[in-house]
């Protein structure tokens, strides 16, 4: 049950895609991620190229997000203001990206640069939230109290203008800090086609210190923005979207995105990050490996491109 893909010029099996987007929603869905970093180095193994690749699937990111959203949405777990702001940047770093990426494929080094910041980004946050996680999992199991931490927000938060007040993450803070997330993970949408959740969330966490129960919905919500207009612009500008492979990716997203979110309170929060952090390290070094060899060398099985 083969599709041809016109824009990608490969054949391939249409109803396996729909479960990959299923899987990576779901995901997506449980973390609070756009789950781009997973869907894009997956299609890449199935023979589609990677600027095609990064492209194509931000759209299944925008509808597994949206899905996982209207879930939080309903549990209050949403700072919309905050969101807000962030996406605001989100639009502006996807501008910068998207031309960056333009340049790039003109040099006729874009595959290249795609794959390398794979394995840097997701190589070095997977490690950290990796090791953080477990070290907290082995000092539960052990009975190990864990050192207090100072909760204490860095004071250039406070020092910087254009201060608001954001009610339901508790913060009363400048807005260029979150305005500089999203710009940041704009240019990262735009380069390596995802939603930039995998770095926000910690960050939202840990720098601007943001309630934990609001991150995960407010993240997914800056990430439909961002990647949406990352797509209309790569659409437009680079004409690497793949409307064939996108629609077929939305199918089992927005399903599986769903069931994600429902899942999402049945585990601790350290077993979540250290399931996160092994996933993200997994992807990035699979595709640091796709550098040096062929794709079917890199997996046990690797799906080929149907001839």
């Amino acid at each position: 049950m083969d599709i041809y893909l016109p824009i990608a010029e490969v054949s391939v099996n249409w109803p396996l895609l729909v479960i990959l987007g299923a899987v990576v929603g779901f995901v997506s869905g449980l973390f609070g991620i756009g789950g781009g970093f997973l869907m894009a180095p997956i299609l890449v193994f199935f023979g589609i190229p990677p600027t095609v690749a990064v492209a194509s699937q931000a759209s299944h990111v925008v509808a597994s997000s949206t899905s996982g959203v209207i879930r939080y949405s309903g549990q209050g777990a949403v700072d919309y203001r905050i969101g807000g702001v962030m996406a605001a940047g989100g639009a502006t770093g996807a501008l910068l990206g998207v031309e960056l990426f333009r340049y790039l494929r003109l040099l006729g080094q874009a595959d290249l640069v795609v794959a390398i910041s794979y394995l840097l980004f997701l190589g070095v946050i997977g490690t950290l939230m990796l090791r953080e996680s477990l070290t907290e999992i082995i000092r539960r199991r052990r009975g190990i109290t864990a050192p207090r931490k100072e909760r204490r927000r860095p004071l250039w938060l406070y020092g910087l203008p254009l201060r608001m007040k954001f009610p339901r993450s508790g913060l009363y803070i400048s807005a260029i800090p979150p305005f500089g997330l999203g710009v940041f993970a704009g240019v990262l949408s735009a380069i390596m086609g995802v939603g930039g959740g995998f770095v926000l969330v910690p960050a939202m966490l840990y720098v601007l210190r943001m309630r934990a129960g609001v991150v995960v919905g407010t993240s997914l919500f800056q990430i439909i923005i961002t990647t949406a207009v990352t797509t209309v612009l790569q659409a437009g500008r680079n004409q690497t979207v793949d409307i064939v492979l996108a629609t077929i990716l939305l199918l089992g997203g927005v399903v599986g995105a769903q069931a994600g979110a429902r899942f999402s309170g049945r585990f601790r929060g350290e077993e979540l990050r250290a399931l996160l952090g092994l996933i993200v390290l997994l992807v990035g070094l699979q595709m640091g490996l796709g550098l040096f060899v062929e794709p079917s060398d890199v997996f046990l099985f690797a799906p080929g491109v149907s001839d």
